[in-house]
């Protein structure tokens, strides 16, 4: 195995962790954030909600099965830097065509090995996500820990037009057509628009700077709003359009960052989170149902919705459909008028890439909302 410079990790409250270098070097900034999932990491990699963020591995042993071009759920890697404890030397599996190290270097992607991940996870839970800096260049601790104070913070950042399409795109319909959704790209992974298809759905991908009159020229079914970085509060075209949209009665499904613009549309506010929920293993519970699953997440914000009473909106009667078992935390919305479901929302990601799959159901309560079933 080959040699690896020095490596230099810096919070922003001080605290420093010296190890490695993993991936690329150089030196990159961004808010630090954990993720428990033990799987799934090339997903996570290629998540756009990551934009800006340095993501650090719960999970002890990282790259044991490589980097393949199948599981990507975007065309290039997001996260702003990467943190783990072992690397595996050798990646071991019959769809890898090459090592994550090799990977991360060929985009650019400066990380750290070595370091003590639990101890900075536990130091996270405690004082929060913050600021970080990675450096291979800068070895003073003093020095980088100013470059950190002086970079971008999450709060307040309007992200979701630097991750979206550049040009709308459309994903047709698997077998028969049964349905047009506009589906708003604010950060959106693949396997989304695939999910649909898989359900008789063509799928207008649009970027996330469209009108609403852009909206309604493609005569859609639904409008969809995806996952995406940033903070919703910071966000005011895309919560317009979705008023508009609600006002005149089209259904509406959003996700993650979708939840979120849905909330405040429905005139909810949204707040910072301590840590935020990243992983695949967060437990949730539909309360339309009662059921239990076992969702994927990866939100810092999250919407100030009443979880005790229903609310009255210009648009209909909003509720708390799901919750958090672990903080309470609001993981979904629903709105209904007239007895019927006209929109909903979850603040997971129940597209199942890495998984796991408890959630795909949303999928087919969307088609219902289209057919005028609920």
């Amino acid at each position: 195995m080959p040699l690896h410079a020095p490596a230099l990790l810096v919070l922003e409250d001080g605290r420093t962790f010296r190890g490695q270098a993993y991936g690329a070097e150089g030196e990159t900034f961004g808010e630090a954030v954990f993720s428990t999932g033990m799987t799934g990491y090339q997903e996570t990699l290629t998540d756009p909600s990551y934009h800006r963020q340095v993501v650090v591995m719960t999970a002890p042993h990282v790259g044991n099965t490589g980097v393949n071009d199948e599981d990507p759920e975007s065309a290039r890697i997001w996260v702003a830097g990467y943190v783990v404890r072992d690397p595996a030397r050798v990646p071991s599996n019959w769809r890898s065509q090459r090592s994550l190290d090799d990977e991360l270097k060929a985009q650019g992607i400066v990380g750290i090995q070595g370091i003590d991940t639990r101890a900075l996870t536990r130091h996270l839970r405690e004082a929060g996500a913050m600021r970080v800096g990675i450096s291979t260049i800068e070895t003073d601790p003093e020095k980088l820990l100013a470059k950190v104070r002086t970079s971008a913070e999450m709060t307040g950042a309007n992200l979701s037009e630097a991750v979206s399409t550049d040009e709308a795109y459309v994903v047709p319909a698997i077998g028969e057509k049964r349905f047009t959704v506009a589906a708003l790209d604010l950060g959106i992974k693949a396997m989304t628009p695939h999910r649909m298809a898989e359900r008789g759905i063509e799928v207008h991908v649009l970027p996330a700077n469209v009108s609403y009159d852009d909206v309604k020229a493609i005569n859609p079914d639904g409008l969809f709003f995806s996952n995406g970085p940033g903070d919703p509060a910071a966000t005011v075209g895309q919560v317009e359009l979705l008023k508009a949209a609600l006002g005149d009665g089209l259904p509406y499904f959003g996700i993650c960052f979708g939840n979120q613009l849905f909330g405040r549309a429905l005139g909810f506010g949204t707040y910072k989170l301590k840590y935020g929920h990243r992983g695949i293993n967060q437990p949730v519970q539909d309360r339309t149902t009662g059921k239990v699953e076992v969702t994927a997440h990866n939100h810092g914000f999250a919407v100030d919705a009443p979880l005790d009473r229903a609310t009255e909106t210009p648009y209909g009667t909003a509720t708390v459909s799901h919750v958090n078992l672990n903080d309470d935390c609001v993981e979904g919305l629903e709105l209904k008028k007239d007895g019927r479901l006209k929109g909903f929302s979850v603040q997971y990601h129940p597209e199942a890439a890495a998984g796991p799959h408890d959630a795909a159901y949303l999928f087919d309560r969307f088609v219902s909302v289209l057919e005028g079933k609920i």
